[in-house]
């Protein structure tokens, strides 16, 4: 049974796929440190093997279990999660042994509530708890930031460790027990004494009422003091000291909503430049805007849209062209964006056509009729870049996820499964057959579940540690030298 569909998925219209050449990348070098496991990120002549995977096994999940958005902090100590039911879960990667091949496992550093199910009495609306976007601050302290957002309401979190605790309070004794001020014949001054190791989750600010509808992405400023929320039709510009105030740097909504023709899909600001951001549409276009030049950016400063092929024209092209997310490479020189059936490579300097196309499942061309009557066609699948710009990742159907490397073209299309997964084992290649006659390693078409899907991945910002979403578990592989 077809699920209700939003406004959002029926203005879904855009550009269609074509080929393009490919050109000589830019690479960007730092200094990163190699393990006798772990490569560095985008290393040539990588293997890829299974490390771990967390979440229950249990067959029947419920809907609050679901991860529905995965990110690493900036130096990859750290994974975030979020799930359908406003939780966050935080892993924080170990120091292995010495003498151990395997470099950091991650495991369980704190849990807690983000949100909470709302109801809007004025629009008599349910506000969902769903955890729509994870976005890591930059470590200043001790302390670790986050922001979190559902579909109305952002939040800023504090991440703090302690490690000690205060005793000899004047009004209560040492087990936390009440005295009475006649009991005390003594001025006592507490001191503080070891005890052991706790994570306390605080939320520092609440960014509530600013959007009409929902949020579907948010994105830190390289400036770290500034951020954007963007929803359906508007992008605000929040300071992550004020809270009751907020700029509205685009506006589509037209005076008339007859006339609307597409809605916001993603934003982001660029990595180096703070006064540049971009955002993608529902009609498979980019917009790349300068704050420098009028405080609404209305007029976007680049349009990066590929030219439709009136000859491949369908019912579907306008839906599948609709980009569901777009990101940044660390560099700023190269952004990628991911439609229903591809992810693209765009030059920054090359507004007309992407460098790069890479065909995530071209093979489902022949099943959008089915795809769009249970709904999978409307999926917003994410992508991410590699820590050096060199590899990109989305994912699939089947819990199928594709790495793609943009200096070879090579296209490596894995499973996230606990099927035969032991730590430290290469991952084999996945193919889908799309001729009449199967080989041996091989799945059809017919064999596709499309139940299973990798909408979100996350790839550490240093080395080939990948994280991969798979409806309530979270897998995480590795990367190594094949001359291991």
């Amino acid at each position: 049974m077809n699920k209700e569909r939003s406004s959002a998925q029926w203005l879904m219209v855009g550009a269609t796929i074509s080929r393009v050449q490919g050109f000589d990348w830019a690479r960007c070098h730092s200094d990163m440190k190699s393990f006798d496991f772990i490569s560095p990120a985008g290393t040539d002549d990588v293997e890829w093997c299974f490390s771990q995977v967390k979440g229950t096994v249990e067959e029947e999940v419920t809907e609050a279990d679901i991860i529905s958005t995965v990110e690493f902090n900036h130096d990859g100590e750290l994974l975030a999660t979020g799930d359908k039911g406003g939780r966050i879960v935080i892993f924080q990667r170990e120091n292995a042994p010495k003498g151990s091949p395997r470099y950091g496992e991650y495991t369980v550093y704190s849990t807690f509530q983000s949100h909470e199910p709302e109801f809007d009495y004025l629009k008599s609306l349910e506000i969902e708890e769903k955890i729509n976007q994870i976005k890591w601050l930059r470590r200043k302290n001790q302390a670790h930031f986050l922001l979190s957002t559902n579909d109305k309401t952002v939040k800023l979190w504090k991440i703090s460790e302690r490690c000690t605790r205060a005793e000899g309070f004047n009004l209560c004794d040492d087990r936390g027990m009440g005295l009475s001020p006649d009991d005390l014949t003594e001025l006592r001054v507490p001191v503080l004494r070891p005890s052991e190791l706790t994570v306390e989750a605080s939320p520092r600010k609440i960014f509530a009422n600013a959007h009409t509808y929902h949020i579907n992405s948010i994105s830190i400023n390289s400036d770290d003091e500034t951020y954007l929320s963007a929803d359906d039709l508007r992008i605000n510009l929040w300071h992550l000291g004020i809270t009751n105030q907020s700029f509205n740097i685009v506006d589509i909504k037209p005076a008339n909503m007859e006339e609307l023709t597409e809605v916001i899909t993603a934003a982001e600001f660029h990595p180096v430049e703070c006064n540049i951001f971009a955002y993608s549409s529902s009609k498979g276009t980019v917009r790349l805007c300068d704050m420098r030049k009028a405080a609404l950016c209305d007029r976007h400063a680049k349009l990066f849209e590929q030219p439709e092929d009136p000859a491949s024209k369908s019912f579907f092209s306008e839906i599948i062209s609709s980009i569901s997310d777009v990101r940044f490479c660390r560099s700023g020189r190269y952004m990628l964006t991911r439609d229903y059936l591809t992810v693209k490579v765009w030059d920054l300097n090359m507004e007309k056509t992407p460098v790069e196309v890479f065909n995530v499942h071209d093979y489902l061309k022949t099943k959008l009729c089915s795809l769009y009557e249970n709904d999978c066609i409307f999926d917003k699948f994410e992508c991410s870049w590699s820590g050096d710009d060199k590899s990109i990742m989305t994912g699939s159907y089947n819990n199928f996820f594709h790495i793609f490397n943009c200096e070879t073209k090579e296209d490596l299309c894995f499973e996230a499964s606990r099927e035969g997964a032991k730590p430290k084992q290469a991952l084999e290649l996945k193919k889908v057959a799309t001729s009449g006659k199967r080989k041996k390693d091989e799945i059809t078409l017919e064999c596709l579940d499309f139940n299973k899907k990798i909408l979100h991945t996350a790839w550490h910002p240093l080395d080939n540690i990948t994280a991969v979403a798979a409806t309530n578990n979270l897998y995480l592989f590795q990367g190594r030298s094949k001359q291991h």
